[in-house]
């Protein structure tokens, strides 16, 4: 298939697919998500994606229908039956169907959802800009939900500033991008903030400090401010599926490109991860 969509067990191409108006994704936004990419019909990260999807879950009381293992070989499948074994793979869980009601369903079911389409993999070495925004959203940012109006506002203003992506700070604090992890690397140390409630444990992060340690580069999980960032070597923005990109320009004034050996040297790791995870 050319794109494939799944809810609760019933599949079929994405425009063919539909989902009934009660779910309460349509009122509420109230469920989860997670995405990652394919390549060679492999989903990369699998395990900790879902390992992170069933945490967020959790902390908004949903009760996931499907065991780890079960989502594991849901996902498997669905993956193998596409045309291209290079893909976005994305998957959310909502609270259930039922009346409107601000109160948690009693009897619902938990809803599985399913998209998977093609994406090849995007080159991470072309620099990208940025623009900075006060981060209004809530603060439960360590949840994947799928309450995104603040992050599609956000995308959507650096899209009419001609950029890539927003880094988000709250104060002086730089928390996280729009749909990204984001960090620093000043002095040979690579700089990211902790995983607190006020960012998503992104699993690229995960890897790119995987990689650091591989690589013997120092890594510091403390707060970072704007200006720690404006006058960093590098600044690196991380995902599941931009991996490991760096900026050359925030809020129109150049910044980074002064440690490009070390970066590229990251940059280099986290994409042999990748391709060889994906063979």
């Amino acid at each position: 298939m050319k794109t494939l969509g799944y809810y609760n067990g019933k599949f079929d191409e994405i425009e063919n697919m539909s989902v009934p108006m009660n779910d309460r994704v349509c009122y509420f936004g109230d469920g989860v998500y997670d995405a990652t990419s394919s390549r060679n019909y492999k989903i990369f990260a699998l395990d900790e994606h879902i390992d992170r999807l069933y945490n967020s879950a959790a902390l908004l009381k949903i009760k996931i229908e499907q065991t780890k293992e079960e989502m594991t070989a849901i996902l498997n499948e669905m993956v193998s039956k596409m045309d291209t074994g290079n893909n976005f793979v994305y998957w959310q869980v909502t609270r259930g169907t039922a009346p409107r009601n601000h109160i948690f369903p009693e009897d619902s079911k938990a809803n599985l959802w399913i998209t998977i389409t093609p994406k090849e993999v995007i080159d991470v070495y072309p620099k990208i800009k940025l623009i900075t925004m006060e981060d209004t959203r809530f603060l439960h940012c360590n949840i994947k939900t799928l309450n995104l109006i603040p992050s599609v506002m956000a995308s959507q203003k650096a899209k009419e500033a001609g950029c890539d992506e927003t880094v988000l700070h709250r104060g002086d604090r730089v928390t996280e991008c729009a749909h990204s992890n984001v960090h620093i690397i000043k002095d040979g140390v690579f700089m990211t903030a902790p995983t607190d409630h006020l960012i998503l444990p992104g699993i690229a992060r995960i890897h790119l400090i995987k990689a650091c340690k591989k690589l013997g580069i120092a890594v510091d999980e403390t707060p970072f401010t704007v200006d720690d960032m404006m006058n960093a070597d590098e600044i690196i923005v991380s995902s599941a599926s931009t991996f490991c990109r760096s900026a050359n320009e925030i809020d129109g004034v150049k910044v980074g490109g002064k440690a490009p050996e070390l970066l590229k040297k990251l940059q280099d790791e986290v994409m042999r991860e990748f391709y060889e995870a994906t063979e």
